[in-house]
């Protein structure tokens, strides 16, 4: 591609710390951390990312932010290494923990902004492992616009219990059959124990998977890297390339971020998750970024993509197969080359190293027809994440089709207020098929943190019911999720939508086919409930919920926080 007439950004944000008489000050605490003469002369170039012992997601990123350091260096940069926090969805699930989830996305990408606008780094690495901390990066990146890669840690190998493959989910569904008897506490607790054999994310098409898929077809990535997992020693190769990119971005001034992060890579991104049945969390998070790159993207824009998609690879949760066999077959490339033949993709949007996308997957293999098959030969003929809309979700609702046995449910509404009394029925078989559970008040502002409710949908799965009955809500679901759990439904209740008009007993009626959702009453019914509906009373929440309620925006434009892309301003070094 021809790039833009723009000068090489060397040095052009660290001068303000590094030149002049009056940065003596500066330069001696530099100096205190290592710098030399030489060194003060370098761009300086931040390594950030979410290493930690708190999940096994996190695990792996330090020996590769560490590699990331010697690309820096070996063109011509000075590394300089920090690290912010993440919150597990793995152990934070199925109580108050989770609301501090969705909440952390925003926490990371707030925390990396301040160290590199406050230390005016010209460029950034940036890696991260698991659900909100993937698109966390990618919206810093896109919000920072200075010359950056994004590095996901990658996934973990999968496991074994009772004679066969094992992950995560077969331990969260196992906890049903244990419920009911299907299962003894003895097989559960080998299960337990041998389903998640190394550091890394859920191996399966979950959230930390479909958002790496997001950042490498949005160009935020290098291509191919992905779906190695977090083992591999290639990683270590793919962390220093990075850092060696992120140098090669500051002598030609492009691609930038924003450069990379536009509606037609969106919509890309969003081909990319429908098919290949990835998370529903990835119609919150890409509006997300898209809000950090000035670019206005809301569920509408996501859902006529998916729309138009077909469903092309055979991933877990639906699916057979997982990140390592997607590897095998050529990884993200191959399901983009298929799309891009398949008329599914734009084409002429650059990628990190200055090709177009279409240049780039020149070489990439075709699909194999098992894990990926072509557009021609499609699972479904339509993605495998779909929008729903009607009376009960006007601003809509998201519900992964991928391996339902059916698009269509009608049953009567068994109404909880929130997530734990919910799952507390489904413990104790408190429910009945045909159901349709709604649970409410769990929306970013009501939750507040807009909780994912994998346990409940696990539980039921693992009882034995799993399409038998169907889940509504206005929080999230886990992109381990599968069945008829359809969430996001807009506007939350705590907002006065619908649902917070719905009665136990009332009828509702899903389809996924004609992309509807619908309560069986009449408009007048409705209007009567609420002229009655009043707003329940918030709860004093003090810390960092308070502060998010008070600014998180809807789930449809992504539960931002704040007011969108701005420029910042860098003045001239001292005298």
């Amino acid at each position: 591609m021809t790039p833009p007439d723009r000068p090489p950004l060397h040095k052009h944000r660290s001068r303000v710390v590094t030149e002049g008489i009056t940065r003596a000050p500066h330069r001696a605490f530099l100096r205190a951390t290592g710098f030399d003469d030489e060194a003060l002369g370098k761009s300086v170039v931040g390594i950030v990312s979410t290493q930690g012992e708190n999940t096994p997601c996190s695990m792996a990123l330090a020996p590769q932010a560490d590699r990331a350091r010697l690309g820096v260096a070996a063109g011509g940069g000075v590394p300089v290494s920090f690290s912010t926090v993440s919150v597990s969805d793995g152990t934070s699930m199925n109580h108050a923990g989770m609301r501090m989830s969705l909440v952390s996305r925003e926490v990371i990408a707030d925390s990396v902004e301040v160290a590199v606008r406050g230390h005016a780094y010209d460029g950034l690495v940036a890696f991260a492992g698991c659900d909100k901390t993937l698109p966390a990066m990618m919206m810093a990146l896109a919000r920072l616009n200075v010359p950056g890669v994004f590095v996901y840690g990658g996934a973990t190998l999968p496991g074994h219990a009772r004679g066969a493959q094992a992950t995560i989910l077969t331990t969260i569904e196992a906890v049903g059959a244990v419920q009911t008897g299907a299962m003894t506490p003895e097989a559960l607790a080998a299960t337990e124990r041998s389903c998640t054999p190394t550091a890394g994310s859920c191996p399966g098409q979950f959230t930390a998977n479909t958002m790496a898929m997001v950042g490498e077809t949005l160009g935020l990535s290098p291509l191919g890297s992905a779906m190695v997992p977090a083992v591999y020693s290639e990683r270590l190769a793919i962390a220093q390339r990075a850092g060696r990119q992120v140098m090669q971005t500051l002598a030609r001034g492009w691609p930038l971020p924003r450069d990379l992060v536009t509606r037609q890579s969106l919509e890309n991104a969003c081909a990319a998750v429908a098919a290949t049945g990835g998370s529903t969390n990835a119609a919150l998070h890409i509006p997300a970024i898209a809000h950090e790159a000035g670019v206005p993207f809301s569920l509408d824009d996501v859902a006529a993509v998916f729309e138009r998609t077909p469903l092309i690879a055979d991933l877990q949760p639906g699916g057979r197969y997982l990140a390592r066999d997607l590897h095998e077959v050529g990884g993200v490339p191959v399901v983009l080359k298929a799309l891009l033949q398949g008329g599914h993709l734009h084409g002429d949007v650059p990628t990190l190293d200055g090709r177009s996308l279409a240049e780039a997957l020149a070489d990439a293999p075709e699909p194999d027809g098992q894990v990926v098959r072509p557009c021609s030969q499609a699972l479904q003929p339509t993605g495998g994440v779909t929008v729903l809309r009607g009376n009960l979700c006007p601003e809509g609702a998201l519900l992964k089709v991928a391996g339902l046995r059916s698009l269509q449910f009608t049953g009567p509404a068994r109404v909880f207020e929130d997530e734990d009394s919910c799952m507390a029925a489904v413990s104790a078989r408190q429910y009945q098929a045909g159901e349709v559970l709604v649970i409410r008040n769990e929306g970013p502002r009501g939750g507040p943190g807009m909780r994912e409710m994998l346990s409940v949908t696990a539980a039921i799965y693992g009882q034995g019911m799993g399409e038998a009955v169907a889940l509504l809500t206005d929080g999230r679901f886990s992109g381990a999720t599968r069945g008829m759990s359809i969430g996001y439904v807009g506007p939350e209740a705590v907002l006065g939508g619908p649902i917070a008009l719905l009665r136990s007993g009332d009828v509702i009626r899903i389809d996924a086919a004609a992309g509807t959702l619908e309560v069986m009453l009449p408009d007048s019914e409705l209007a009567a409930r609420r002229a009655a509906w009043q707003a329940p009373a918030a709860p004093r929440l003090g810390g960092v919920l308070e502060k998010y309620a008070l600014v998180v925006r809807p789930a449809r434009l992504g539960a931002v926080t704040h007011s969108g892309a701005v420029d910042w301003p860098y003045e001239a070094p001292g005298p």
